[in-house]
């Protein structure tokens, strides 16, 4: 087994995730996240580290007030748009870019990080605790992870809901090599097992998209995308919502204080 690279899906990744209304409620939802996490980790400008970065959208947006990101990918043409975005935002000079793999982040760190950007990338990891424990060791203490999921539960219920029990009857086996239905859909409750056995604290579990996926038509009140993201934002953190999420954002926290604070 080997983790995902995405040099034969970037394309396909920047329309279908980006590009439409699921993108727009991921990212929003991601920064309702970010915008608790942020205020509890000083006023400096933060050390981030982008794990898995793909197009970095989410890191530039933070390099635009000022943090110093580290974006690293296994893809080269994922890296190449990324600093591409980059360069268009105007945030390249707050921003490196480097083609590694997660669990070698350590090595390429001069002083550990106060925040780390997990999202969409541990369903694509093989050997997933150890990614989890390598991003750990990365983090200061205090340090705060942003890990964002593909939640196998979720995936499980669309296709119950559309009748693909063949599918489900050869436990979700997937068929196409570059289909961007991820490896390795992830058990909440295993996920939230490895995190504790690293030794984060979980404080805050989020759903992200949790009922939009299952939609068959727009709204009823005309209100479009503004009305599904003001839904998703009022029953995300609510069960059993939020563990129907298509994913699911968790706020992990490694636990100390830094120094100066």
């Amino acid at each position: 087994m080997q983790d995902r690279n995405f040099d034969d899906l970037a394309e396909k990744f920047s329309q279908n995730i980006y590009g439409t209304t699921k993108g727009m409620v991921r990212q929003a939802i991601l920064w309702d996240e970010l915008e608790a996490i942020l205020p509890t980790l000083g006023t400096d400008p933060l050390r981030v580290l982008d794990a898995g970065g793909g197009l970095g959208q989410i890191s530039s947006g933070l390099a635009q007030r000022g943090h110093q990101i580290l974006l690293c990918d296994l893809s080269a043409e994922m890296l190449r748009r990324a600093q591409q975005h980059a360069d268009a935002q105007d945030v390249s000079h707050n921003m490196q870019f480097r083609q590694i793999a997660v669990q070698q982040v350590g090595e390429h760190l001069d002083t550990p990080v106060d925040l780390v950007l997990f999202h969409a990338v541990l369903e694509w990891v093989a050997e997933p605790e150890k990614a989890l424990q390598a991003l750990f060791d990365a983090l200061r203490p205090g340090g705060v992870m942003s890990l964002m999921f593909f939640n196998r539960h979720s995936l499980v219920f669309r296709n119950l809901t559309l009748g693909n029990f063949g599918y489900l009857r050869v436990n979700m086996a997937k068929q196409k090599k570059r289909s961007l239905s991820p490896d390795y859909p992830r058990d909440p409750e295993d996920v939230y097992r490895w995190l504790t056995a690293c030794g984060f604290d979980i404080e805050q579990r989020t759903g992200v998209r949790v009922f939009s996926d299952y939609m068959k038509a727009p709204p009823a009140d005309g209100g479009g995308d503004a009305s599904i993201l003001e839904m998703e934002r009022r029953y995300c953190r609510q069960e059993p919502f939020l563990s129907l999420g298509r994913y699911i954002h968790v706020t992990a926290r490694k636990p100390g204080q830094k120094d100066e604070l």
